[in-house]
């Protein structure tokens, strides 16, 4: 059984490392912001797909539509952070109407295609958290490529 404490603390140390993240790509030149790798997105593109993934997920569990924020809206890296904060702050309200056993509690969600599954919203928190430092990690690959190199983000250290 998950807890809403652990789902707090997971939250808050992710958000808290993707802070790190977009100060990080403040600093550089906008060419390489947009730059697009062989194999990779940009760099915008990861950033403004995390937090459009936690959008969709949190406002899926509450059977609302989302609709993706477009990369055009946050130009820069320091822009993000105006996305951040909203998807955070929805996160954050979505959990404060939540009892552990709603965490856990099967809960039908229906998507845009009409597809129709059950998961328990501890999974689907965990699910978009993991989503996240996946594309970190591509966020990571991309800033070193490129002589960026990410400063230390691991969660260890904001316990």
């Amino acid at each position: 059984m998950f807890t809403l404490d652990g789902i707090r603390k997971f939250h808050h140390w992710t958000h808290t490392s993707l802070s790190i993240v977009i100060d990080h790509l403040s600093t550089l030149p906008a060419i390489d912001y947009e730059k697009q790798l062989p194999g990779f997105s940009t760099l915008r593109h990861h950033i403004v797909h995390v937090f459009n993934g936690e959008g969709f997920w949190i406002h899926s569990l509450q059977g609302l539509s989302y609709i993706d924020r477009e990369m055009a809206e946050y130009p820069a890296a320091a822009d993000t952070r105006r996305l951040q904060q909203e998807i955070h702050q929805n996160t954050l309200a979505y959990l404060s109407g939540l009892t552990e056993q709603q965490l856990n509690a099967n809960t039908a969600l229906r998507f845009p295609d009409g597809d129709l599954v059950t998961r328990t919203p501890a999974l689907i928190i965990h699910h978009f958290l993991t989503h996240a430092h996946h594309h970190k990690g591509q966020i990571a690959s991309i800033c070193r490529l490129l002589g960026y190199p990410l400063p230390d983000t691991y969660l260890c250290q904001f316990e």
